[in-house]
């Protein structure tokens, strides 16, 4: 079980990361796929805008639904990850740690695209 701040910590990081792993990472774009049809625009100004929109009725919309918003698939993606940890601990802590090191560099890498890009 969670066991202070460190594993709290780490159990956080790894829900951010898995989170945005299945919800905007075109590595799972397949899993999204059924669920979701991409659409890009063109701005008046000329910038492309690409949004989703959702698929099908009944389950099959809402499952679209759950994987295009971050803070439901983040409940879902964080109890996942809480039952491997209770149910696989030692599995569970090495992908837990993975993904919170996973998701503190992609924390760090956003820093500093910031601070180049101002």
């Amino acid at each position: 079980m969670i066991d202070g701040w460190f594993e709290f910590t780490l159990l956080m990081l790894a829900s951010f990361r898995l989170t945005r792993l299945i919800v905007f990472d075109k590595i799972t774009s397949f899993i999204r796929k059924p669920f979701h049809h991409e659409v890009e625009e063109v701005d008046t100004d000329g910038t492309t805008v690409t949004f989703i929109e959702i698929k099908g009725q009944g389950i099959r919309h809402w499952l679209g639904e759950l994987l295009s918003c971050y803070w439901c698939s983040g409940i879902w993606c964080t109890a996942i990850l809480f039952v491997l940890l209770v149910s696989w601990p030692t599995g569970g802590e090495v992908i837990i740690t993975l993904l919170a090191i996973a998701g503190a560099a992609g924390i760090c890498e956003a820093i500093v695209q910031r601070l180049i890009n101002e």
